[in-house]
């Protein structure tokens, strides 16, 4: 899944939740609840990897230049979107060699 259909599915669920909390009247909690599930998520996906994807990435490095590129760039911590990007490249190089 690609990160505008995860975002747009994000913000669609959002106008949801603000119109059911218009609805019911409880626009403050539903913004407030909004608000810290949006921190979370974000915050999740900036956080760094575990070890056993340093290990991934390191298997990755030398084959495909573009992802060499992404993974320089990235280090020396790596984040979860970080190492999705790393990811997507190297199944889309190697997809295109098998071909």
């Amino acid at each position: 899944m690609s990160l505008t259909i995860i975002l747009s599915v994000a913000i669609l669920v959002s106008v949801v939740f603000h119109f059911a909390g218009v609805y019911v009247g409880a626009k403050k909690t539903v913004w407030l609840m909004l608000l810290i599930m949006w921190a979370g998520t974000i915050g999740m996906a900036m956080s760094n990897i575990k070890a056993k994807g340093y290990k991934e990435i390191e298997s990755m490095k030398g084959q495909f230049s573009d992802t060499d590129k992404l993974i320089e760039e990235a280090m020396p911590e790596v984040t979860i979107y970080e190492m999705l990007v790393i990811k997507k490249s190297y199944n889309t190089n190697k997809h295109k060699n098998e071909q």
